[in-house]
């Protein structure tokens, strides 16, 4: 690998972070609200939290712009014409961007939103066949980390079903990271689930 190569990759992995550490949730809570959604709630600066303490508009902004973070990670490694494993590298930076934000000293979200963005900019199937397990679990649970947690679940197949050939091998891989991920950032409402004390869509967490 040359050294301007070297240097595109690398600059890729950081425009990613960057992107995944823009502090939507945190600045709709201080923006709308005066209110610092890392001391409320779940603690988490995601759309769920923005829904419980800012509300259903904020909410939603927030969503579409941590799925837009998602995208565009993916849309600027693939403009700098990197292969797979270099395009997952994105994804998972800006992944890691979300979770551990430089602005907020590391303390972000759950990665659901951004990580639905990577996975519809690596293939809108496997994008769009997630949020329908999310919309189908939300629906029949009310529970928003038990649908997230499923679409997380789904990843690895719906990657599998999707995606052909050996090219498929890295996306596979990360969709085990970006499963992972999710998983060990909704540790918490995983125990709350088995004790049947998570909150439902409505109730105050």
């Amino acid at each position: 690998m040359t050294y301007p190569t070297f240097a595109i990759n690398l600059l890729s992995l950081f425009l990613s972070y960057l992107l995944g550490s823009f502090p939507s949730g945190y600045l709709a809570g201080k923006l709308i609200s005066n209110i610092d959604l890392r001391e409320m709630g779940s603690g988490s600066t995601g759309a769920t939290n923005v829904l419980r303490h800012v509300g259903k508009i904020p909410a939603l902004i927030v969503f579409l712009i941590d799925v837009g973070k998602g995208i565009a990670a993916i849309s600027i490694a693939r403009a700098f014409q990197l292969d797979e494993i270099w395009q997952v590298a994105a994804g998972i930076a800006s992944l890691s961007g979300h979770i551990w934000p430089i602005w907020l000293k590391g303390k972000g979200g759950k990665a659901v939103a951004t990580g639905l963005g990577v996975f519809l900019g690596i293939s809108y199937q496997v994008g769009l066949g997630s949020l329908a397990i999310f919309l189908i679990v939300l629906s029949i649970s009310r529970i928003v980390s038990l649908a997230s947690i499923c679409a997380a679940i789904s990843l690895p197949l719906l990657i599998h079903l999707t995606l052909q050939g050996n090219t498929s091998t890295p996306f596979i891989l990360f969709s085990l990271i970006a499963m992972t991920l999710v998983l060990w950032r909704h540790r918490t409402n995983l125990i709350r689930l088995r004790k049947g004390t998570e909150p439902r869509i409505g109730k105050q967490s």
